[in-house]
């Protein structure tokens, strides 16, 4: 083997204790500025962590449960990342605990590279439908989001402001893997008017005052670009002021509004719905 070829393998290891240096550096990813400072996340899950790979993902760490030691999916996922230049942590189960902060922890653990795409690399054309969320605070509604973007087949999301982050661990688990097959873009609030500004197609926001019912607008046979409001305060005049229609869903109960996920969500399928059908949908 060849001093560049020894470079490109990866190393397994044992590791049995919290107080390992290794380990202390990966619990840190709970916090953001830590995420931010390694560009890494943590990822739960051997089916997530294989189709994130097959997605092009760049894996930094596989961790998994010395009690899968023999589990032959296991060991053969951990050999192809071995032979990739991946370097492999076998540790307990307390200490995959640890890393996920659960009681009983998903048996094996990736820690991938974020991804973000610059708003240069947002092409649109056809019926292109992208999710624009303004400030979004909540991380399980950020993830379930994602997650509905992806069921509908809508091109990804768009983060303005001051946002959680999409790759905390609760935003990662709540998208159930779509987080790997959702392309992510984050603007400042005056970049992302002057990107709205220049639209080729319909900018649709939802307002407590808008004027038409959801279902009301024509989407096919043109981009559309969602926007969404904060969960607390909603959407600022400005964000107002680049919608071409503003719309609102009809609600005749004693709650005043819908939990953001749930609003966007149902936003989501009628933009799509002339896309959709339950032969493409049969697998959902």
């Amino acid at each position: 083997m060849t001093r560049s070829e020894q470079r490109a393998t990866g190393r397994i290891k044992e590791i049995s204790s919290t107080a390992n240096p290794i380990i202390k550096d990966i619990r840190l990813l709970e916090k953001k500025r830590h995420r931010e400072q390694t560009n890494q996340f943590i990822a739960e899950g051997m089916k997530l962590i294989i189709d994130a790979i097959e997605q092009g993902w760049h894996l930094q760490t596989l961790i998994f449960a010395a009690s899968q030691k023999l589990n032959p999916n296991v060991e053969k996922l951990a050999a192809n990342c071995v032979a990739k230049g991946v370097d492999v942590l076998i540790v307990p189960e307390k200490v995959l605990g640890a890393i996920t902060r659960r009681d009983n922890p998903q048996m094996v653990v990736g820690i991938f590279s974020r991804q973000f795409i610059e708003p240069s690399q947002i092409r649109t054309g056809g019926e292109d439908v992208w999710i624009a969320l303004d400030r979004i605070r909540d991380p399980g509604n950020l993830g379930t989001i994602m997650r509905t973007v992806d069921a509908v087949g809508a091109k990804g999301v768009i983060l303005v402001g001051e946002t959680t982050d999409p790759f905390a661990t609760e935003t990662v688990r709540a998208t159930m893997g779509s987080i790997f097959a959702t392309p992510i873009c984050r603007m400042s609030e005056d970049d992302f008017i002057n990107f709205a500004d220049q639209w080729q197609g319909l900018v649709v926001g939802t307002h407590l005052e808008g004027s038409v019912d959801y279902r009301t607008p024509d989407y096919s046979g043109k981009p559309v670009l969602l926007i969404m409001g904060n969960e607390q305060s909603g959407m600022p005049e400005k964000l107002v002021q680049v919608c071409h229609q503003l719309i609102r869903i009809p609600q005749v109960g004693r709650a005043d509004s819908l939990n953001l996920a749930i609003a966007t969500g149902v936003c989501l399928f009628e933009i799509r719905r002339h896309s959709l059908s339950l032969e493409q949908g049969a697998k959902a």
